[in-house]
């Protein structure tokens, strides 16, 4: 009988990424069918991962615990699921499923998750140092499949004629963006000359990602030796989606939009400062890592705790253009 799993999904657009190697292993290797549930922030990748039926919007802000609509979903969804695997290590990730009355409710050890989760597992760290790898060992103890994502073609060629954009020389993404923070954000600048060289080139240089990287998107145009398109804010996470698809090339920081580029097995060059790709790499064959070695690096905090951010200052454009 196959078993209807429920996939409590994560908040960060990297994160959902990489669950969509779960939901591989529980499609292809178990035979499940899977939905997710997931916040507004990223439920619409759902749209574009390969083997989910159906994706739930949570209607709650990050950072909100809202209780009422937890229970309000997972009462309307009583007796629907076998299983639910809830990636978020937080508490209220596992209400919905236990106000469902799922029978089993999987997830590593957390905040405040006993009886809530009543297949609760400990971490082992060094067993799986990727969180990629501690997604999939909620289902198995197996290698962890590559996360795919699907554009669709047709929306792709109709953005780039609704923006006008050009495609016939090829086609350059930089993605100067990094939720997390200052420290993961490659210098606008650095940018700047690798959109430079890739425009002598011939290619085609736009900048994608969220209406916060406008700023950083300006100072890399106007730094540009080159005219450069400039999408920051003006597309929306599954026309991004799209978008990249076309991409010949994508530089990035270590961000959600890097892994959206890796799942669609683009070309991929990823600017690491103070985090490690021993931890959340870009899960592709397609993909580089350029980053310097610091004593001080990974320190995995949002700000430069010495105030130098010499991981990212000091990493020479030059270093990127040769990968390319």
């Amino acid at each position: 009988m196959t078993a209807n799993v429920l996939i409590v999904a994560p908040a960060w657009v990297g994160d959902m990424v990489m669950a969509h190697s779960l939901v591989r292993w529980l499609v292809e290797c178990s035979g499940s069918r899977v939905e997710l549930l997931a916040p507004p922030a990223t439920a619409s990748l759902g749209a574009r991962m390969p083997g989910v039926a159906r994706t739930h919007v949570l209607d709650v802000a990050h950072g909100e615990l809202g209780f009422a609509k937890r229970r309000a979903w997972g009462r309307s969804h009583k007796d629907t699921f076998d299983q639910a695997v809830v990636l978020p290590n937080s508490f209220k990730s596992a209400l919905a499923p236990w106000f469902a009355r799922i029978p089993r409710r999987t997830g590593w050890r957390g905040e405040w998750r006993v009886g809530l989760l009543n297949d609760l597992r400990v971490l082992d760290r060094e067993t799986y140092p990727r969180m990629v790898d501690r997604f999939v060992a909620l289902a198995a103890n197996a290698r962890a499949p590559e996360p795919r994502l699907t554009a669709d073609a047709d929306n792709a060629y109709a953005l780039v004629e609704r923006l006008r954009l050009d495609t016939a020389g090829g086609v350059t993404v930089l993605c100067p963006g990094a939720e997390f923070g200052p420290a993961k954000r490659w210098p606008a600048r650095h940018f700047a000359q690798v959109a430079t060289h890739v425009a002598k080139a011939g290619s085609a240089v736009w900048l994608m990602g969220s209406a916060a990287d406008g700023v950083a998107a300006a100072e890399i145009a106007q730094h540009t030796l080159a005219p450069v398109v400039d999408l920051c804010g003006r597309t929306s996470l599954t026309e991004a989606v799209d978008l990249l698809s076309l991409a010949d090339s994508v530089v990035c920081n270590d961000s959600g939009l890097m892994h959206v580029a890796s799942a669609l097995d683009r070309r991929v060059v990823a600017v690491f400062g103070s985090t490690s790709p021993d931890f959340t790499p870009p899960l592709s064959d397609q993909a580089s890592v350029v980053r310097q070695t610091l004593p001080c690096s990974p320190c995995f905090q949002r700000e430069c705790p010495l105030g130098h951010l010499q991981c990212l200052e000091e990493l020479a454009p030059q270093r990127v253009v040769e990968v390319l």
